[in-house]
């Protein structure tokens, strides 16, 4: 039987949703993702854009250049009407047309993405929930292939990918990711891959938290938790909710609303007998 399809840069995949879990001394820096933790389910942030705004200011300066560009032809189209300034004209309205296809799936993104991509697992439905953002670059105006849609799937059928791959960029040129791909059951059909870490360690220490609550419960991770400040028998940080977000257009960003259905299943336990 084939392979599951990996993407570029792929490195090799962290142990089976099933496989025995061990906490790592070094797993309490990764404890700032959970959000809540009870006997039903755990909650694991994500954020997916770090640094948000920065291609809402770069079009909002190059539309002023555009603008300035626009007058400056205008001036100069109708005093002198030749076949010069035509070909002026027309490589100005396609340069900033291509630009503006480049620019507004970028910045469509910086308005649309919610302040964290959360990850519910419930245990006690062996199912994982995930609020999942989706969009598609080549397509910055469809409806269809863009925003939030929710989506859900059996533990059993997860595989945490570590990817490393070297680009000319910062830190250095690496780029290191922890991917979720889910096959379609039965097969090595990838059918979703999504985004769990930007670390590859970090990811690593996550995968074991949520695998240790998945096989052993809450009680499972006492010791590495946070004491509780209020007598609760299991703390709840909520750092996301608690944090001061410095970034302005963080602010701005969509609040994580679950659809009320789904938000219910993934908060509960199934009723008895199912």
């Amino acid at each position: 039987m084939n392979e599951p399809d990996r993407g570029l840069g792929w490195k090799y995949d962290l142990p089976a949703p099933n496989a025995q879990a061990s906490i790592d001394p070094r797993v309490r820096e990764s404890l700032r993702v959970l959000t809540e933790i009870n006997e039903n389910y755990l909650e694991f942030s994500r954020v997916t854009l770090i640094l948000r705004g920065g291609w809402i200011i770069t079009g909002a300066l190059i539309s002023l250049i555009a603008i300035a560009g626009a007058i400056d032809l205008l001036n100069y189209f109708p005093l002198k009407p030749n076949l010069a300034g035509l070909k002026r004209a027309l490589t100005y309205i396609l340069f900033s047309v291509l630009l503006f296809c480049l620019l507004a799936p970028h910045i469509r993104m910086d308005l649309g993405f919610p302040k964290n991509e959360p990850i519910r697992f419930n245990r006690q439905r062996r199912k994982v929930y995930f609020y999942q953002y989706r969009f598609n670059l080549l397509n910055p105006f469809g409806k269809k292939s863009w925003g939030v849609k929710p989506v859900a799937y059996d533990w059993d059928d997860l595989t945490l990918e570590a990817y490393r791959i070297y680009a000319p960029m910062g830190y250095g040129g690496l780029k290191e990711e922890v991917k979720i791909s889910i096959c379609k059951p039965g097969t090595h059909e990838v059918i979703d891959r999504v985004f769990f870490t930007d670390d590859i360690e970090q990811g690593e220490h996550c995968w074991a938290i949520v695998r240790l609550f998945m096989q052993q419960g809450p009680e499972a991770l006492r010791d590495v938790l946070p004491p509780s400040s209020n007598g609760d028998e299991f703390p709840t940080p909520n750092l996301v909710e608690k944090a001061v977000f410095r970034n302005p257009f963080d602010r701005l960003a969509p609040e994580v609303k679950w659809p009320a259905e789904m938000d219910l299943e993934s908060r509960t336990a199934p009723p008895p007998g199912k």
